[in-house]
């Protein structure tokens, strides 16, 4: 059955998984709101690019403006819709796919941040399905180019995750794990929100890191100052997870508790702190390995001039821990930094993230 997706956002994600989808021969549509994104895929297609020549290639995914949607009305509807817009935008896209969607289709939220909730409010939780897409550092670089700067997953490294808010296996996700598998390695998950909030930690060390400083994820683990703060921001994060009553997944590769020691070994002021050597050196090992000028999701908005998404993930850090009765004090001062660069009230730079 070639079923009709919808892809609402393309993005770095959205354009990247669209185009592959497109590759494979299945009947996909990105809608996005910036014309000439849109326009030089309808001309000359969507072009593609990775760590080897297997990853470069040209697709041709069918195009379209939001204001051109309302045409759909006269086709087929979509079987799947995936939101691969920022978070801030989510109801309305949710409510946008809502309207070209079947009776029986169903949504995907395939964007950082914790917004299967924000979708559900617009169609209902058993319209609902989560999917994380973890380490894959891809970038719009201009209309109708996207590229990936990390080596794909493969046995290494899960890169796709998707599951039921119930958390119990259907037909339905392993139809999407099937779709995903043709890109990169992917799991059909039970764990859903611990999955979620595990990203969660991912994006909140780093995310906000690279908007406020202006740095690579190379630079700003490599430097003292900023992957200190990393730590302070993960062990925070995951903490306020394990008071939710979540169950975390490893973090970068090591276990939530790690990150938990680390960060105490940090703001306790031990003269003994084993974890935190260990993880250090590990990270700088990583740092290596690192493309110099790869930088995440909000970094990139930030250098565009575009809104982040700082309150949808350290934010919601923040909010979290309030609610457990834990303080977050890394991750609300790296709010405060980040807003503040995005006022234009300072620029980007390492003294942005400094005392605190």
């Amino acid at each position: 059955m070639n079923e009709r997706i919808l892809i609402i956002g393309a993005g770095a994600v959205g354009a990247y998984v669209g185009g592959h989808f497109a590759r494979a021969g299945h009947d996909v549509i990105l809608a996005d709101p910036w014309p000439a994104h849109v326009e030089k895929m309808q001309a000359d297609g969507l072009r593609l690019e990775g760590m080897t020549e297997a990853e470069c290639f040209e697709s041709k995914p069918r195009a379209m403006h939001f204001t051109d949607l309302q045409s759909l009305a006269k086709e087929k509807p979509a079987d799947i819709a995936f939101i691969c817009v920022k978070s801030y935008d989510t109801p309305w896209a949710a409510a946008l796919a809502k309207n070209y969607l079947a009776p029986d289709g169903f949504m995907v939220s395939l964007q950082n941040g914790i917004n299967e909730d924000a979708i559900a409010a617009v169609i209902g939780w058993n319209k609902v399905i989560g999917c994380i897409a973890s380490k894959i550092v891809v970038e719009l670089v201009e209309p109708g180019f996207v590229r990936r700067s990390v080596t794909k997953g493969g046995e290494n490294y899960t890169v796709f995750r998707v599951g039921e808010p119930h958390g119990r296996p259907s037909a339905r996700v392993q139809r999407i794990h099937d779709m995903l598998a043709d890109i990169d390695s992917v799991k059909v998950t039970t764990n859903l929100w611990g999955e979620r909030w595990s990203k969660l930690v991912q994006n909140a060390m780093g995310n906000g890191l690279s908007a406020a400083t202006g740095m690579s994820n190379k630079q700003f683990t490599q430097n003292e100052t900023a992957r200190r703060l990393s730590i302070r921001l993960a062990g925070e994060a995951v903490r306020a997870g394990q008071l939710q009553g979540l169950s975390l997944e490893k973090i970068s590769g090591l276990d939530p508790e790690q990150w938990v020691a680390a960060a105490h070994e940090l703001t306790s002021g031990a003269n003994d702190t084993p974890v935190l050597d260990e993880m250090e050196a590990r990270m700088l090992t990583q740092a290596e390995k690192m493309s110099d000028t790869a930088r995440p999701s909000m970094g990139q908005d930030m250098i565009k001039g575009r809104r982040t998404e700082i309150e949808f993930l350290n934010g919601l850090v923040v909010q979290r821990a309030k609610e457990m009765g834990m303080e977050a004090p890394a991750n609300a001062g790296l709010i405060k930094a980040v807003q503040s660069v995005e006022r234009g009230e300072a620029p980007a730079g390492l003294e942005r993230v400094e005392g605190f």
